[in-house]
């Protein structure tokens, strides 16, 4: 279905006092976060996943002494003097990267090292093949190195016990080569919460098919997906459900077993909002209220089902269903991860254009983020109009510009608080 403007659905003058604060709405939802329980996973399937446990190193690293560089291992004492005159050393041997075979060093002697080798016993520094002559049978060594120069010690990076990674971390690549470095093939994570997206409304066709008369492309289903990916989530795309109160309560009921959280768009407002209340109501309580915001002031929040899964009822026209989404939907999706910050950056930036906005609701605008390389200063264009129809903008916004309950004008110049977008690479 298609939700009229907000402006085009005048309130009576009662009615703004029933509205409730965004800041209340976003409370409520977050109160129904519910992290998935952890579950053990291969390092390689771990990355973007927030981990699950307090990895603690059983191994060293490194394990052992190893040269850091191409060179000779060498007892520092017997080079201390190179630097005022060449200093000359037998070669007595060759260790390469990986070597097992120990090999010991004695007094005034050198050892041909790769980097990673391991050093020979008694020796406590690498010469860099730079600072000789590069001879293999006698070495001319032409610089001094102290103790510990060009050598990777045992447990420099990390001593058996150090904590590798911790639980809340988010594991990136770094974090999976450090789970490798310690010799831990699997991790304890948080999964991402399944998300299930499902568009309501007859007038829906999927975009491989053409559209008639009266008819208009699934929108919701495929941006809703992809922002609630974006926001670490998995995701099932449901697509196109009837109105038909059976078959929609039959929808809902099995993504409420296989899902942390259920998206509806296209569940509240108008008369298919009505409809899809009544025909969810006996699966749980739905909150049906009109939030201080705009767009998408009319929504739903409720948690259905015997795990009392919250799903969430939004407007049907695009445009006000991201903005929903980005403001209620995705925090409660981050929360779920175990994420520490729900909420995404806000940061001040001064009005390039004036900007109008509806009385006692807080106003959502997209705008595009700039910074002023002579001071640093962040400055905001706003983009399009104030229409909830106007998805073309969304696509070149990479924030949103939050206009304050009591604000109707802020003129150009002004100081606007901005909420960031994810950026396009």
């Amino acid at each position: 279905m298609t939700e009229s403007l907000d402006a085009a659905r005048p309130e009576a003058a009662g009615d703004e006092a029933e509205l409730r604060s965004v800041d209340a709405q976003i409370s409520m939802t977050l109160d129904a976060a519910v992290r998935p329980q952890p579950v053990r996973v291969a390092i390689s399937e771990a990355q973007g996943l927030l981990c699950a446990e307090e990895v603690v190193a059983e191994h060293a690293l490194p394990g052992f002494d190893q040269a850091a560089i191409d060179g000779y291992a060498v007892r520092s004492v017997d080079v201390r003097n190179a630097g005022q005159e060449p200093v000359q050393l037998p070669v007595v041997g060759e260790i390469a990267a990986g070597s097992r075979q120990p090999r010991r060093l004695q007094p005034g002697q050198a050892v041909r090292v790769d980097t990673g080798a391991p050093l020979p016993t008694l020796a406590d520094a690498v010469v860099p093949l730079a600072y000789t002559d590069g001879h293999q049978a006698k070495v001319t060594v032409h610089r001094s190195v102290p103790s510990a120069g060009y050598v990777r010690r045992a447990g420099e990076d990390v001593q058996i016990g150090d904590v590798a990674v911790r639980r809340g971390d988010t594991i990136g690549s770094a974090q999976v080569g450090l789970l490798a470095a310690v010799g831990r093939a699997k991790v304890l994570v948080y999964p991402r919460p399944r998300v299930s997206i499902v568009s309501v409304g007859d007038e829906l066709v999927d975009v491989d098919r053409t559209p008639s008369v009266g008819q208009v492309y699934d929108v919701n289903s495929y941006a809703l997906s992809a922002a609630a990916r974006d926001a670490g989530a998995e995701v099932s795309r449901v697509g196109i459900v009837p109105s038909e109160p059976k078959r929609l309560r039959e929808v809902v009921e099995g993504r409420l077993l296989m899902s942390e959280i259920v998206v509806v768009a296209g569940g509240a407002g108008g008369a298919t909002g009505d409809e899809v209340h009544a025909a969810l109501s006996d699966l749980g309580r739905i909150d049906m209220t009109r939030v201080a915001m705009h767009p998408g002031s009319v929504q739903g929040f409720g948690r259905l089902g015997p795990d009392s899964v919250p799903t969430f009822l939004i407007p049907g026209n695009p445009m006000s269903a991201l903005v929903v989404f980005e403001v209620l939907v995705r925090p409660l999706i981050r929360a779920a991860r175990g994420t520490r910050n729900p909420h995404r950056r806000i940061v001040g930036a001064r009005l390039l254009s004036p900007v109008t906005s509806t009385a006692g609701r807080r106003g959502f605008l997209r705008g595009q983020l700039l910074r002023d390389e002579a001071n640093g200063e962040y400055l905001v264009q706003p983009l399009g109009q104030s229409g909830a129809h106007l998805l073309a903008s969304l696509a070149e916004a990479n924030c949103l510009i939050n206009v304050p309950e009591e604000a109707t004008e802020v003129a150009a110049g002004e100081q606007v608080q901005v909420t960031f977008l994810a950026q396009r690479a």
